[in-house]
């Protein structure tokens, strides 16, 4: 049910102390495509935190009533004074809060879905860099909340909806790390085999999943390496995790490991490096998985859904083996939504978030990492094997250029000249190639991403449009 967003009567502190004046907030909308985030200190801070929580919580009562919301944070050093604050807006609001700790975000969606818990919220920036940092929310059923229901909190938060009259009611606090065993049991359960024999590097990023990644894969037997094992709020995603696989690739082979896999730092997406150190990105993770799946009559209709990032040579050799791939906008809200739509069990994202819905409810690293080793596990061949029999991909690059003026940067496509250039590549390479220009939902960056049939093509338009977004959108 689309809410209707109601013109307040009288001013909020008028009709509440929690409700506060308008911050100064940007004309932009609040929420992305991943929730809000942004550079500490500048766009989040501890009064908007606050804002944001009493306002989710209002509109949670609303569509579920009263109840709990399950709270975990990354190991950024800004997370726990976000936590506190979007803690006292949510009990202000007459909500209870459970405070998980440090937690993958993966784990958040899972105790909203299966616990008594009427939601869940997140405390991390993802592959973010440490300065950087999030709010995002999951509703009752483990998904990322509708954008209408995030138009309603950000309609809260710059003053322009009504508090109910009802009398305060202050809801709790309470510390319960222990829910985060609750989702480790669920992610290594229906795996139906140990992995004893394989060796596999781990790469924690110095985040979220430093504690439960290492103990799931030991407890099914795998002889585990780590690096960047400990949360540190100052390294987090720095020169390591999925992000900077240099690291992880050096430790497979050094090792003469298996394979290996990167998180980021909220560890709701994974790579893999394969024993002979090559990077193993969520296309080729959807398409073995994919076969996995199909081989046990467990993919409806053959379908993945992927985004407009998939690779060429993904979509070709799926297809030519009888498959769909159904492409989404980025972000992992799309394709779950996607997935929804035509009742796809597995869907992802190049940058390896991979969604499948009989295992879990949203984007998972560690449960793709168990179930992408546990596949190779059951297949008797190296990870190297697999890929090796997979798809050969189109050659595709991809570079971020910062901007910093965030309107400029989410208005980009008012910018003439840069999509005369983009008209330019498209008509050049006509069937050969294709091109993604795009605004970061996550990050203050323009991507731009070029793949066609040759590297020559592919590094000859790419300068042409990096040139082009330097010109125009940092002028």
């Amino acid at each position: 049910m689309s809410p209707v967003v109601r013109q307040a009567s009288t001013s909020l502190a008028e009709v509440s102390p929690f409700a506060i004046s308008p911050l100064n907030l940007p004309p932009s909308k609040l929420f992305g495509t991943d929730g809000i985030r942004g550079h500490v200190g500048n766009l989040l801070n501890a009064p908007l935190a606050l804002q944001v929580g009493f306002w989710a919580g209002q509109v949670f009562k609303e569509h579920q009533g009263r109840g709990a919301i399950a709270l975990g944070q990354d190991s950024r050093n800004s997370s726990s004074m976000l936590a506190m604050a979007l803690s006292a807006g949510l009990t202000a609001a007459g909500l209870e809060v459970w405070d998980l700790g440090l937690c993958p975000t993966p784990c958040v969606a899972y105790l909203a879905a299966t616990s008594e818990a009427i939601g869940g919220v997140m405390i991390s920036a993802s592959h973010n860099p440490p300065a950087d940092n999030g709010i995002k929310f999951f509703g009752p059923t483990g998904a990322k909340l509708p954008s209408a229901i995030q138009q309603r909190i950000e309609a809260g938060i710059r003053g322009q909806l009504s508090l109910s009259q009802n009398s305060p009611s202050w809801g709790h606090h309470y510390h319960r790390p222990e829910l985060v065993n609750d989702y480790l049991k669920a992610v290594q359960t229906p795996l139906g085999l140990d992995l004893q024999g394989m060796k596999v590097v781990l790469d924690l990023a110095w985040g979220a999943a430093s504690h439960v990644a290492p103990q799931a894969f030991a407890a099914l037997g795998a002889e585990v390496i780590c690096l960047h094992d400990r949360p540190d709020g100052d390294r987090i995603n720095v020169n390591c995790g999925s992000t900077h696989l240099d690291p992880l690739r050096a430790a497979v082979l050094s090792h003469d490991a298996c394979l290996g896999f990167a998180f980021d730092g909220d560890a709701d997406r994974v790579l893999a490096v394969d024993g002979q150190g090559r990077a193993i990105d969520g296309d080729y993770i959807l398409y073995l998985w994919g076969q996995a799946l199909r081989n046990q009559g467990q993919l409806p209709d053959n379908l993945i859904v992927s985004t407009v990032m998939a690779n060429l040579g993904f979509e070709r050799a799926w297809e030519a083996q009888g498959g769909q791939l159904l492409r989404t906008s980025v972000g992992d809200q799309y394709v779950h939504a996607e997935m929804q739509r035509t009742g796809s069990t597995l869907g992802g994202e190049q940058s390896g978030h991979v969604i499948c819905s009989h295992y879990g409810v949203s984007g998972d690293g560690l449960l793709t990492a168990l179930h992408l080793a546990a596949l190779v596990k059951r297949s008797g061949n190296g990870l190297s094997e697999l890929v090796n029999q997979s798809f050969q991909t189109y050659p595709q690059v991809l570079q971020n250029v910062r901007v910093e003026d965030r309107e400029l940067r989410l208005n980009w496509q008012q910018c003439d000249p840069l999509q005369q250039a983009i008209a330019t590549a498209e008509t050049a390479m006509g069937d050969q190639g294709r091109v993604l220009v795009r605004a970061s939902g996550t990050e203050p960056v323009i991507r731009v991403m070029v793949e066609a049939a040759t590297s020559e093509l592919v590094h000859h338009w790419t300068d042409n449009l990096v040139l082009a977004v330097r010109q125009h959108l940092l002028s």
